[in-house]
């Protein structure tokens, strides 16, 4: 199932609904600024350069789609404000097509595969992951793939319990060892396991904290270099998790995170509660990873594959 099949019309009807507050605050402001205008001048454009920043879209890339449209105006001599929506809309969309990684599987439905796919879930307690873990595993479900869950965020007793429940609740085998447990050893027996059930999948859930960035990076290092000794090239892919209402503090997790780890995909929760969902541009240009996954909703089939083509329609539209 390719990913533009993913979006039937209830699926379009709910990315925007979850990105109307965006849709509101951003087209709400940007019709004032050009209000009584008929060109796009350097007014207009100071206006925009505003909503983009305030709308967390990030001082760097608002600058650079402020500089693209710049270019585009001085060349065309002669740009009406009717104009400008298209003009962003394609800049916006130009700078999403730079943030790919043709690695990663897209989706939730792939073609079988020898060995399971493993996925390393990353973020600080508190963004949504071990939810986001639940959705994505009844995701994979859903397209017909077996999935194994493992506990490895053994630092509090609430992850683990929280996410046996959401194995129980998606109906999907959940390794774990309690609290304390070395998380490495963990993720070793999911990996075991899954390997021995013929799993299409494997998420391992990982501890929540940011206190110290050594031993956050020592601990995920090691959980790969465990699971490395069953399969080589696992995982295959470490998805950071990131609350999109916190705006900018999302974006300072990005960094601190990218900086302790191999992240190489990023998962952007609680969409449908912001008006800042500009941080998923922002976030996709700066970091140059791509937006894999975004929550829009409460409900299970509310985590959605990051659809650049969907998501800048709903968007602008």
């Amino acid at each position: 199932m390719g990913l533009l099949s993913f979006f039937t019309k209830e699926k379009k009807q709910d990315l925007d609904k979850g990105l109307e507050k965006t849709k509101t605050s951003f087209f709400g402001r940007l019709s004032k600024a050009i209000l009584g205008k008929s060109t796009v001048d350097a007014e207009v454009l100071d206006n925009l350069e505003e909503i983009l920043v305030t709308s967390d879209v990030g001082v760097e890339t608002t600058l650079k789609i402020i500089e693209r449209i710049e270019k585009r105006v001085a060349a065309d001599k002669y740009t009406g404000v009717n104009e400008l929506n298209r003009i962003l809309r394609e800049e916006i969309s130009a700078l999403l097509d730079e943030n790919t990684n043709g690695s990663l599987i897209e989706g939730f439905d792939f073609p079988k595969r020898d060995t399971p796919y493993v996925i390393m879930v990353v973020g600080v307690n508190g963004v949504g992951k071990t939810t986001t873990i639940g959705k994505l595993a009844y995701q994979f479900k859903l397209a017909g793939k077996s999935v194994v869950l493992g506990a490895a965020d053994t630092f509090r007793a609430a992850a683990v319990s929280q996410l046996e429940i959401w194995a129980e609740r998606v109906g999907v085998p959940c390794i774990s060892q309690g609290m304390g447990a070395d998380p490495a050893s963990v993720a070793f027996d999911t990996l075991k396991s899954a390997l021995a059930r013929q799993a299409d999948v494997v998420i391992i859930d990982t501890a929540g904290r940011l206190h110290n960035k050594v031993n956050l990076m020592n601990e995920l290092k090691k959980i790969r270099n465990v699971m490395q000794k069953l399969l080589p090239e696992a995982p295959h892919e470490v998805l950071l998790i990131l609350d999109a209402s916190t705006g900018q503090n999302a974006i300072e997790q990005a960094r601190q995170f990218t900086a302790a780890t191999e992240v190489n995909a990023l998962a952007l929760t609680k969409l449908d509660g912001t008006a800042k969902g500009g941080v998923a541009i922002g976030i996709s240009d700066q970091f140059k990873i791509p937006v894999k996954y975004i929550g829009i909703g409460e409900k299970m089939t509310d985590l959605q594959p990051f659809v650049k083509e969907e998501f800048v329609e709903s968007l602008f539209n």
